[in-house]
């Protein structure tokens, strides 16, 4: 693997500007970054133009993005993030994952079973309100409780008053907080997918790669009163697409970065955070592809779980290769002493803030203490099953249902229980033999961290073996019935204590320890940095101004950059590829697995425009939960659609580099050709065009 190639020391001097020219940025749509728009691009986004693209876009509740392309409700992300209902949806006997899929008629477009879509339609800072809450001498239990407690308070009060889902959103790592107001739609129907040998082509070898060639697009409609939704907002397609050198935006829902960190925090996430969870994934990986490689059915069944795990570790690997790159680190260092020193020059500033980065060092101190019995108990690593998720759910929902809303764990808070409920009664498919597999091996995991003789391991497998104790959960539960789980829900407290199902058993013995540790690291962790963080927010605003963008939260960003390709070792690399380009990297490979493309490609090859531009990189800043995110111009049309980014952009989660690191998308254009003259999925093309074929 290629590792991230140094990044240029900046001067000290140059840090007291804390956003140059370069296209840096996951904006908040209510503080775009107007001035570098107007000063290097000559563009200045109208508030219409701006509320017209948020209201476009789509977020995802699997943890993609997306956007409406159609009045009538058509939806448009990436197949990677539309796998989660394929694969639910999908039988032995139709595997849509694999062989696409294709409506004919809306009556042909089969609903998804648990998934969520929300459009962002409100914005409000509530940061006074929810720093107000906590008082002056309050330790930090009874802080994270008052601050808890506004939280659920202001969603529900917003959910109460608006209809709309209702989320307080923490930026800057405490130092503002702005309430959220969603649209949100759950009746979502499947209209096209295309194979995944051509939405995932190239496979793993390819994946984080450029040049790429793949059609990574999906598309849904949204659904109300069993009819297609009537859309105001929605992205017209432009059938020419993105040109070189053009301004583009991507409007998106980036999940997380950790580019504000304490050069402490940072140091925590190389040695610690980063290298346990690529031995996580290594491990899951290794056993998904165990399961999978006995039968085609098991590789059907684990496909989904598969790719994330492997997705997921080379993202890991290059983030890791991020922070252990000195040149990287010594930038983030002398940017924390940048500002330090602009605080400590001012007595007032020093007073109120000096102490911030020191409070962050000591929580993390705390956090290496918990944090193995934090993430094997509270977080389940021990317990890698869909069941079991659905156990401690309901054992929670029933326990914190009965108490008042202020004093709830923030994931049972009033506003979130409609969405809570969807996904604790999907009918999603769940499958004993690969339950068991991951069970057995996460309680496996568990031995071996914490030790045979820790008193709650015993507890947990209760005379038995890692294997035959999932094997026992497993079988024995009857938590795969939908019913089973509402009654149980309905029923609440009483309901749960008179249960016998194992698995309810199981969780109720481990959620006092979940419990417990969560507390410590809600109250003694998360709650410090809270406060620090605001601190060094605080300072950063009175130092560089207004101008500084919070990290990514997967909530609603702007970003923006060009249509431009790069240099790498010496060779330059093109800004975007072509459909014929992608025959001659089949033809490369042997036209074997992951590089051998579906059947129709090849018949209908004399069909295609082999020059059209198919897939193409910019300098747009993005991030994982950026996937499916529209990329539009000017005039907000679009001109592609996100679905990676190259090797290089991996150490975005903490620094941009717009010099090799490159976003990568699906051509405008690339996607109506494959769709009309591979394809052949006229209805759609109709749709997205305007134009009758």
């Amino acid at each position: 693997m290629k590792l991230q190639r140094s990044i240029p020391l900046l001067a000290v001097c140059a840090l007291c500007l804390p956003l140059s020219q370069a296209d840096e940025g996951m904006w908040l749509f209510n503080n775009p970054p107007l001035k570098v728009l107007k000063d290097k691009y000559k563009f200045e986004p109208s508030p219409a133009w701006l509320e017209h693209l948020r209201k476009s876009s789509v977020r995802f509740n699997n943890g993609g993005s997306g956007s409406f392309v159609s009045a009538n409700g058509l939806v448009m992300t990436n197949h990677h993030v539309g796998a989660d209902c394929l694969a639910k949806i999908s039988s032995k006997e139709k595997d849509f994952v694999k062989i696409g899929f294709e409506a004919k008629g809306n009556g042909d477009e089969p609903k998804c079973v648990d998934l969520e879509l929300n459009v962002l339609m409100t914005l409000d800072d509530v940061t006074e309100r929810v720093t107000a809450a906590v008082k002056p001498g309050m330790d930090s239990a009874a802080a994270e409780k008052a601050r808890r407690a506004a939280i659920n308070n202001l969603e529900k009060e917003s959910s109460d008053k608006t209809g709309l889902r209702s989320d307080v959103v923490t930026l800057y790592n405490g130092g503002q907080y702005h309430l959220y107001g969603y649209k949100k739609y759950t009746d979502v129907r499947l209209v096209f997918a295309p194979p995944k040998a051509i939405a995932f082509f190239g496979g793993d070898p390819d994946n984080f790669e450029y040049p790429r060639y793949d059609l990574d697009v999906c598309f849904f409609r949204v659904y109300e009163a069993d009819k297609p939704v009537k859309i105001e907002h929605f992205l017209k397609w432009s059938e020419a697409g993105a040109s070189e050198g053009e301004l583009i935006f991507v409007s998106g829902h980036p999940g997380r970065t950790e580019r504000l960190d304490t050069v402490a925090h940072l140091e925590y996430q190389r040695d610690r955070v980063n290298p346990d969870s690529l031995n996580l994934l290594r491990r899951l990986e290794v056993l998904l592809k165990g399961y999978a490689d006995r039968s085609f059915e098991n590789a059907r069944r684990a496909e989904d779980d598969l790719f994330g795990v492997q997705n997921s570790r080379k993202a890991r690997l290059g983030m890791l290769a991020g922070l252990q790159d000195p040149v990287i680190m010594d930038k983030k260092r002398a940017e924390e002493k940048a500002l330090q020193a602009a605080v400590n020059k001012d007595p007032k500033l020093k007073a109120a803030y000096g102490d911030a980065w020191d409070q962050v060092a000591g929580s993390l101190k705390t956090l290496v203490k918990i944090r193995e019995e934090y993430n094997l108990v509270e977080r389940a690593r021990a317990f890698n099953s869909d069941l079991y998720a659905i156990a401690l759910r309901l054992v929670r929902m029933a326990e914190e249902g009965a108490k008042p809303n202020a004093e709830r764990l923030r994931e049972y808070s009033a506003a979130g229980m409609d969405s809570l409920k969807m996904q604790l009664f999907s009918e999603a498919p769940i499958y004993e033999d690969l339950e068991t597999v991951k069970l057995a091996d996460s309680l496996g995991m568990m031995v071996e961290v914490l030790g045979a003789e820790n008193e709650l391991v015993k507890k947990v497998l209760a005379g038995k073996s890692p294997r035959d104790r999932a094997a026992e959960l497993i079988q024995g539960t009857k938590l795969k019935d939908v019913a089973v789980r509402k009654r149980l829900a309905e029923g609440g407290l009483e309901a749960i204590n008179a249960s016998t199902d194992p698995m309810i058993q199981l969780a109720k013995l481990v959620d006092p320890a979940g419990r417990r540790v969560r507390r410590t690291v809600e109250q003694q962790v998360d709650e410090p940095q809270r406060q620090a963080y605001a601190k060094i927010a605080k300072a950063r605003f009175a130092v560089y101004g207004s101008t500084v963008y919070p990290d990514a939260t997967f909530t609603l960003r702007l970003a923006f950059g060009e249509a431009k390709g790069y240099t790498e070792a010496g060779k330059k690399v093109p800004w975007s590829t072509t459909l014929g380009g992608t025959y001659a990297h089949a033809e490369m490979h042997g036209n074997k697995e992951p590089f051998e493309l579906p059947k129709v490609w090849t018949e209908r090859m004399g069909q295609v425009n082999l020059a059209t531009p198919y897939n193409f990189v910019s300098t747009a800043d993005i991030i994982g939960g950026n996937s499916g995110s529209p990329v539009v111009n000017r005039k907000g049309e679009v001109v592609g659609i996100i679905f990676d980014g190259n090797l290089q952009s991996l150490v975005l989660d903490y620094i941009y580099d717009d010099q090799e690191s490159r976003a990568v998308s699906v051509h405008s254009a690339g996607i109506i050709e494959a769709l009309r003259k591979i394809h052949q999925a006229n209805r759609l093309v109709e749709e997205l065009t305007g134009k009758n074929l």
